[in-house]
């Protein structure tokens, strides 16, 4: 049984900006699944259901493969789904992969690293937004980023008030850039339709315009059509088509925690174990070897859920763990990138 045969279920909420990027991803592909709806703050018995510490949305579980960052899970979408009438692909023509590989590469940390375009992006949130004026909310993410309980928030009102002007200065050269290269000389005015100059949007697309989506309420005066015609002709095309996809696919089916859990415990693993690479840097570091007992956490936000578990695989890309959850055991992969790995101690009987 191959990957393609197990049932893939997207833990997300509908406002997370990050998930949108997988769901866009699904449908342009037409690859069917199903969605376990979550709150936006803690806690997520869904997902703790699964022995999955980590907080942040969202997960892909593919059979009982469960896949962390939206980085990771679009690459291993591409591996394990390939292209076919029935799933066109989202890649570009082999005879553009260096240029597919460099600006995949850069626009992926440039628009989701910290202190990038995302998090310039949240300080130009609408001032009334609801999320951003509940406390709850506001603690849960403070608790997400590792501040102190008492600490201020830096996603209040006042905060992202503050740092507006320079975020503005950021986001609008960020839209100078792709305005006057990648989305220009398309053979008229109006520049590309889509970053590589394919017929349809390409994973370089969604990687860079989930941003611009997410704010639909630019300052209209400096940052609007007027100011960046191609790029916002861009973004009106992207939402046009993944609306019309959405649209053609019909909704997902939606599960609730216990029918999902059970879904993914009783599915076979999609991928194979792999190994530990004794050639990597950290693995000689840390002394580590194929079942060491290991803590695996992201280095930036979230950092205190940390996956424990038995260490399955380990590369220069990917850190997999085994973990246990209410009904069995499940693979937890995570990017090498933004994600760190420590030798732990076994407190486990059942792995």
């Amino acid at each position: 049984m191959g990957a393609e045969d197990l049932p893939i279920i997207l833990y997300h909420y509908g406002h997370s900006p990050y998930a949108r990027r997988v769901v866009w991803y699904l449908n342009l592909r037409k690859i069917p699944y199903t969605q376990c709806l979550q709150p936006m703050i803690l806690p997520r018995p869904d997902v703790a259901q699964l022995g999955v510490a980590y907080r942040r949305i969202p997960l892909l579980a593919i059979g009982r493969d469960v896949y962390l960052d939206t980085r990771l899970i679009l690459q291993k979408l591409e591996a394990l789904y390939p292209a076919s009438a029935a799933r066109p692909s989202l890649s570009a023509a082999a005879a553009n992969a260096e240029g597919r590989a460099l600006h995949s590469g850069l626009l992926s940390a440039w628009t989701n690293d910290a202190g990038g375009l995302f998090w310039n992006a949240v300080s130009l949130l609408p001032a009334d937004l609801p999320g951003l004026n509940d406390p709850k909310f506001l603690a849960d993410r403070a608790e997400m980023m590792g501040l102190p309980r008492d600490a201020p928030s830096p996603l209040a009102p006042s905060a992202r008030a503050a740092r507006r002007p320079e975020a503005l200065c950021e986001v609008a050269e960020a839209m100078y850039l792709l305005e006057s290269t990648l989305l220009a000389g398309g053979g008229g005015d109006g520049g590309k339709d889509w970053l590589l100059g394919t017929a349809r949007p390409t994973l370089v697309d969604i990687e860079a315009v989930f941003v611009f989506v997410w704010l639909a309420a630019l300052p209209q005066d400096t940052m609007g059509p007027a100011a960046f015609p191609r790029l916002h002709a861009w973004v009106a095309r992207f939402v046009e088509t993944v609306e019309a996809a959405e649209k053609e696919n019909g909704a997902p089916k939606t599960a609730g925690g216990d029918e999902a859990a059970k879904t993914v415990f009783g599915a076979a693993f999609a991928e194979g174990e792999g190994r530990v690479d004794d050639s990597n840097p950290i693995v000689v570091a840390e002394g580590l070897k194929k079942g060491d007992w290991v803590k695996v956490w992201p280095a930036d936000t979230g950092s205190g859920h940390k996956e424990s578990g038995k260490l399955v695989s380990m590369t220069l890309k990917e850190i997999v763990v085994e973990v246990q959850g209410n009904e069995g055991s499940v693979r937890v992969h995570a990017p090498r990138h933004g994600f760190k790995v420590k030798k732990d101690v076994d407190t486990s009987s059942n792995l």
